[in-house]
């Protein structure tokens, strides 16, 4: 009988690619003759290195004595915002607003967003100072502009949020705006740092297209209400112009701390919560490869395989240790905001062919463990815990964005290090005891969870791998609260908390997810 089935099949490493063995292998398990196949197509690809023979998973989606039905053709198309259109107001251009503005355009209202950074193309020239003078440029950088910080650090997509929203039509969105069909299948979808940059740009071509708005440079310094001041109605921006819509969706992503700083200046509610801080740990790839793939050391990787990755986590003394945004093939790169601190954050090329891999390794940090600052700070305590690491990073380090670092060996041992291994790193690094100057509720807990690590994944801890200070940015120490219904902020209406930076994300997906989420309630709200 003619039909389509869709089947997942292992094959050997050396037979993944080969089309006769997906035939045949498919033919059995389906219990049909090869020649009844009339079509193949590939759905999920992922490996397998659990066992020392290395396993290749396929999902394919097959046609039994009939071809498949074309693929869909992903289209950047979105409709023309009409002249009686709701206005939304949407700060920051980081995944969380730039879904949030295109699910606005599909709901027929018109989308303005403000980006206190520059476009991608401009941002990147900003980049070249803080790497090669250790100035960071404040509102244009590894974190600030268009795309937001994933632009130019790594530009992962793989979510664990698959019951958030409709994960496969964000890929397929990036797919419809430049990003390789390969997102589609893998099972660790990746983009890179260097495609990245063309697809948000396409993104803002398609918002400006459509007849949405994306304004740069304009850095939010004031909110306007209402006369009885529950609703928001707008902002103002620092250059002197205001911006009034039916919605503010507020998407600034966790390093936007004068936002922070603002919502508590006006008395807006906000709520501390679990966030982490560490550092970023790197190895040579080629040993993350022999670890993870059962190579022996010096056996050249087969171009098949990607470079090798990770995921750590264990619970200690009450605290989460994990691996935090593992980069195989990538970078360790600066990625401060201010000029007085020190912030390390990871990225990879698409083609992740980097001779080193890295991680953040970090611990969980609970409002409890930052009361030492809430006296002073109040609200804003646990951005004062992140920014007093930062600062201590930037003085160990000794100025230009230098990094203060430490074999991982001597972190363990609770020894300075005489020298430090090589690093992908390019302002540099100086030697630094990491296990003084951290918070020893971090260093106890760090150590206990390396060894754990270093007992599950053999060869892990070795003078080859280095600690890099500080990993302080993984996610916000705020949540800016909404009711769980409409979205909106439980005292301020017309106010949508979303993404990072407000506590509902962790990631690209997710961030995208939850704009489209908040688009979708505030088109929902009559005024």
């Amino acid at each position: 009988m003619n039909r389509i089935e869709t089947i997942d099949i292992i094959l050997a490493l050396e037979k993944s690619e080969d089309q006769e063995a997906w035939r045949k292998k498919v033919a059995r398990k389906l219990r049909v003759h090869p020649k009844q196949i009339e079509q193949m197509r590939l759905r999920k690809h992922s490996i397998d290195a659990r066992q020392h023979e290395l396993k290749v998973q396929l999902r394919i989606e097959v046609g039994i004595g009939m071809p498949l039905p074309p693929e869909p053709e992903y289209k950047a198309d979105y409709p023309q915002v009409p002249q009686s259109a709701r206005t939304m107001v949407i700060i920051g251009c980081g995944p969380a607003g730039m879904f949030a503005a295109l699910r606005a355009l599909e709901l027929g209202c018109k989308p303005i967003i403000l980006e206190r950074g520059k476009d991608a193309s401009a941002r990147r020239f900003d980049l070249g100072p803080i790497m090669r003078e250790g100035r960071v440029v404040e509102d244009s950088n590894y974190c600030f502009g268009e795309g937001g910080a994933g632009t130019f650090s790594d530009g992962k997509l793989y979510t664990r949020a698959t019951k958030r929203g409709p994960v496969r039509d964000v890929y397929e969105t990036f797919v419809a705006h430049g990003a390789p069909p390969r997102i589609l299948t893998d099972a660790h979808p990746h983009i890179g740092s260097n495609l990245l940059p063309n697809v948000v740009k396409a993104i803002r071509a398609s918002i400006l297209d459509a007849g949405g708005e994306v304004h740069f440079g304009a850095k939010v310094c004031r909110l306007l209400r209402s006369a009885d001041g529950k609703r928001m109605v707008g902002v103002a921006t620092a250059d002197g112009r205001e911006f009034t819509g039916d919605a503010v969706i507020l998407a600034t992503g966790h390093s936007a701390r004068d936002i922070y700083r603002l919502l508590a200046e006006e008395n807006i509610l906000m709520e501390k919560k679990t966030f982490a801080v560490g550092v970023r740990i790197e190895h040579p790839q080629p040993l993350i490869d022999s670890i993870q793939y059962h190579f022996q050391r010096g056996t050249e990787r087969p171009r098949i395989l990607p470079a090798a990755s990770y995921r750590l986590a264990c619970k200690i003394g009450g605290r989460g240790v994990h691996s935090f945004c593992m980069c195989p093939g990538g970078f360790i790169v600066p990625a401060a905001t201010e000029n007085d601190e020190v912030v390390v954050n990871g990225m990879s090329l698409s083609r992740r062919d980097s001779a080193y891999a890295n991680s953040g390794m970090v611990v969980s940090v609970e409002p409890e463990d930052t009361a030492e600052f809430d006296h002073e700070h109040g609200i804003l305590a646990g951005i004062a815990f992140q920014k007093s690491m930062e600062v201590l990073a930037a003085q160990t380090g000794g100025g230009m964005q230098k990094a203060p670092g430490q074999r991982v060996t001597d972190f363990l041992a609770a020894k300075i290090s005489s020298s430090l291994p090589g690093t992908s790193y390019v302002p540099g690094t100086t030697t630094a005891p990491l296990h003084e100057i951290m918070p020893a509720f971090i260093v106890t807990r760090m150590q206990a969870g390396l060894r754990k690590f270093g007992h599950g994944m053999r060869g892990y801890i070795t003078e080859e791998a280095g600690l890099l200070g500080f990993e302080t940015r993984t996610s916000s120490p705020l949540r800016v609260p909404r009711d769980e219904n409409d979205l909106q902020h439980p005292d301020i209406r017309g106010l949508y908390p979303c993404g990072e930076g407000a506590g509902y994300a962790g990631g690209i997906i997710s961030a995208a997810l939850d704009g489209m989420k908040c688009a979708e309630a505030a088109a929902a709200v009559s005024v």
